[in-house]
């Protein structure tokens, strides 16, 4: 995939199908959109175009009530090019971006630099100017520009409408199941492997303690999870918190410790993905009612990764 920041680079590929969008977490209504995108540009011989913004208009224009997001910026580009998008155009979102009249980015970027041929706007999206550039505004300057313009409907999941703060609620109460269902895969974090006070270790439990790049993370806890070693995705079970039975960090961790795996993973950039909550963080008496409690919830999560389909999904990941 070629990503160009901003419109000027003489290199992009034109004439296009494409849509706009912010696109954090690209849930499945936001694979519906690239979808259809794709698969229009495959019947009219153009190119499969998204335009993303960043960093998110909200932080720009309310930074007081701007969503963290689920994802990186690195993750979304990459997650944009497995869905058969071919060009992304990232564009700097800016207070003079976001004054731009919608008319004027239709025809100077869309229409002019682009050559759209076609359109697709997520339903409700809107750009530019006190929000002008909705799917309205679209479908009438598209008659004058000559190119076509629609809105993709919206996804609903048990009669809830699939949405990028919905998805950020469920993790906020540990509800992974539910909130993959609505990505069409497990949330994952990333992050480096540092040092930790090696106590897993020493309990015979050793962890690789992630310092995790996204800021979404989900309720404290304990879950069976998923962790990417060298291209192959592992068995593994995983703590968010404050670690309240020692010291009660300030800062929560991430602790993951990969079943039957025993190697070096310091420095190391870590994928794990989240699978089932297994039990909410507690304070325990001591370090032999932890290990304890670790044998039961690793037991648990080896079970869960017994059950019929769970093992599929990890290849699929």
């Amino acid at each position: 995939m070629k990503i160009f920041h901003g419109t000027e680079n003489a290199n992009i590929v034109r004439p296009t199908v494409l849509t706009l969008g912010v696109f954090d977490g690209l849930h499945l209504g936001h694979q519906q959109i690239m979808h259809k995108v794709v698969e229009r540009a495959q019947a009219i011989d153009a190119v499969p175009t998204a335009i993303t913004f960043d960093p998110h208009p909200r932080a720009v224009l309310h930074p007081d009530s701007a969503p963290p997001l689920l994802q990186t910026l690195d993750q979304r580009l990459a997650n944009l090019e497995v869905l058969g998008i071919k060009q992304t155009i990232l564009i700097p979102f800016t207070r003079e971006f976001a004054g731009q009249p919608a008319e004027d980015f239709l025809t100077n970027i869309v229409h002019d630099r682009l050559q759209a041929r076609e359109v697709y706007l997520g339903k409700g999206f809107a750009f530019g100017k006190n929000r002008g550039g909705n799917i309205d505004l679209l479908r009438k300057m598209s008659h004058q520009l000559g190119f076509v313009a629609d809105e993709v409907d919206e996804i609903q999941l048990r009669g809830q409408r699939i949405s990028s703060s919905q998805i950020r609620r469920l993790l906020g109460d540990g509800r992974v199941n539910l909130a993959r269902r609505m990505l069409g895969r497990p949330y994952g974090v990333e992050g480096v492997v540092i040092h930790g006070n090696h106590r897993g270790r020493t309990i015979g439990f050793p962890t690789a303690n992630l310092k995790p790049q996204n800021r979404v993370i989900p309720k404290y806890g304990v879950y069976a999870t998923a962790t990417l070693i060298d291209g192959i995705w592992r068995r593994s079970i995983t703590n968010i918190g404050v670690r309240p039975t020692f010291e009660s960090d300030s800062e929560p961790s991430i602790e993951t410790h990969i079943f039957d795996f025993d190697g070096d993973l310091y420095g190391d950039v870590l994928r794990v993905r989240f699978l089932r909550r297994i039990r909410d963080e507690r304070k325990f008496s001591g370090i032999d009612e932890l290990k304890a409690q670790i044998e039961m919830d690793s037991e648990r999560a080896r079970n869960y990764f017994g059950h019929i389909g769970v093992g599929n999904l990890l290849e699929v990941l």
